[in-house]
């Protein structure tokens, strides 16, 4: 069974039909005792960094997810829920501190470049890390969706798995262990993102 986690994030139900899609078996969890059991955990997100943080503290949910990734079971991250693991977000002068489950900090796309911010629609994936679970049967160059004006850049870049071009060259996904994130919306993003949650559910056991 995968742990959905529901704090209000506005993409809750699109994440989840996709993973029943897929074969999984879904629970929707508001409190910690409901992640007990559960052989996998996603973080969804849509919306700010202190918001999703915030949210999480206020359900018990921030210090469960840190718990539930030290067990080793498979962790993803998806948007704000792969902005949440980092260490804290230059959003709106953001004071909220993340999961700090990596090194690095959240930050907004440059305007310099004259693209609009923020990135909303298709863009490409250079996969970096071949060897990375999720990426099993996905072609490199393969679009996947994206919203977000942020974006993560981590300390050790030996995490990241894909990177991806809007202007500043940035870290679209990570890996490292157990832990999974995408700035991607795997959910909204067609083939792609069904064989992305499809490799993470057989991580899972489904």
């Amino acid at each position: 069974m995968i742990a959905l986690l529901d704090y209000g994030s506005g993409n809750l139900r699109s994440v989840h039909k996709s993973l029943l899609k897929v074969g999984a078996k879904v629970r929707l969890v508001q409190r910690p005792d409901e992640i007990a059991d559960a052989r996998a955990l996603v973080l969804p997100g849509v919306g700010a960094f202190d918001d999703c943080i915030q949210a999480l503290r206020q359900q018990e949910l921030l210090e469960a997810a840190r718990a539930f990734i030290r067990t080793g079971k498979p962790f993803l991250g998806i948007c704000v829920g792969y902005q949440a693991l980092f260490e804290k977000s230059e959003e709106f002068n953001s004071c909220a501190a993340g999961l700090g489950v990596f090194g690095g900090k959240v930050v907004r796309f440059s305007a310099r470049h004259g693209l609009k911010i923020p990135q909303i629609g298709w863009n490409q994936l250079e996969i970096v890390r071949p060897d990375c679970p999720l990426y099993r049967g996905i072609p490199n160059g393969s679009y996947v969706y994206f919203v977000h004006s942020y974006y993560p850049q981590p300390v050790d870049s030996s995490i990241v798995a894909t990177r991806t071009d809007y202007g500043d060259t940035f870290a679209s996904s990570v890996w490292r262990d157990n832990v999974f994130a995408t700035q991607f919306h795997p959910e909204k993003s067609q083939k792609i993102g069904l064989q992305l949650l499809q490799n993470f559910a057989d991580l899972a056991g489904r």
